[in-house]
């Protein structure tokens, strides 16, 4: 009678309790990796400088006389909805990474290591953001060297940059929750550019809501990009700011109610 040999499950090991420090010491050395990922992926910061630079130049120069008059004046208008643009389209790249991270099997290497299970996607938002405030700086930059004036000083401009970095990170969840479902990074391009588009052209980023159909302002006013685009025109050049500033933060706090969730509820189930 031969016996048979049975091989014992190991025990899963007892999930380790992280304080809360540790975790935010893990979460800012996450984020520092994916900062430092910059300098092997020469093709990201073509995307975070390059790309939204030749937007401002030729929306200013090409179409700035046909929608305004002068290439200055309509810098003084676009130059708002351009960084919201580009802002929005810059959310992708979380979803786009946190996607390369999960089919690449990163998150199952730093699942079995001792940290907090929220600090790599808390990272990557977090690295997501700082690339998020130094694009707007560097649209800023370019659009004072072209002529923009920034009339409410530097409280206008940090306001602008919490602004839009709130809203921001509001819609990143959005991205987050695109990057678990999705099988592959490109999908998540292709996600962005099926939304961020028509968002960005049926507003009022590029050309004044009165240019438009009447039927197709009714959206416009409403559309989330127009009202952020109004609000940081407000903080930046003047006018309105009340009530676009208000809508825009109910705006946020509603993209993040919704979506927060569902993006953390997709990402336990796939790592």
């Amino acid at each position: 009678m031969t016996a048979t040999t049975v091989t014992p499950t190991p025990a899963l090991a007892p999930t380790r309790w992280v304080s809360p420090v540790a975790g935010l010491r893990h979460t800012l050395t996450l984020a520092w990796r994916s900062l430092v990922q910059i300098k092997h992926n020469p093709m990201e910061l073509l995307d975070l400088s390059i790309q939204p630079v030749m937007f401002v130049l030729l929306f200013t120069y090409v179409f700035g006389g046909a929608i305004s008059g002068s290439p200055g004046d309509y810098l003084r208008f676009a130059l708002p909805g351009i960084i919201v643009q580009n802002a929005l389209f810059a959310t992708m790249t979380t979803g786009f990474g946190l996607n390369v991270d999960l089919t690449k099997g990163v998150f199952d290497r730093l699942r079995s290591l001792p940290i907090a299970r929220w600090s790599p996607l808390a990272g990557r938002i977090i690295a997501d953001t700082v690339k998020q405030a130094w694009s707007v700086a560097l649209l800023l930059a370019v659009g004072m060297i072209l002529g923009f004036r920034v009339q409410h000083g530097p409280l206008g401009v940090l306001a602008a940059f919490g602004l839009l970095l709130a809203f921001s990170l509001a819609a990143s969840w959005i991205s987050v929750l695109v990057g678990v479902l999705v099988s592959e990074p490109e999908k998540v391009q292709i996600f962005g550019f099926m939304v961020i588009f028509p968002l960005s052209f049926t507003s009022n980023a590029f050309v004044p809501t009165d240019s438009m159909p009447g039927w197709l302002q009714a959206w416009v006013e409403v559309n989330p990009v127009t009202i952020l685009a109004d609000a940081l025109r407000g903080l930046l050049i003047g006018g309105p700011l009340a009530v676009p500033l208000v809508q825009t933060l109910l705006w946020a706090a509603g993209i993040a109610a919704v979506f927060a969730p569902l993006a953390l509820a997709g990402f336990k189930r796939r790592i």
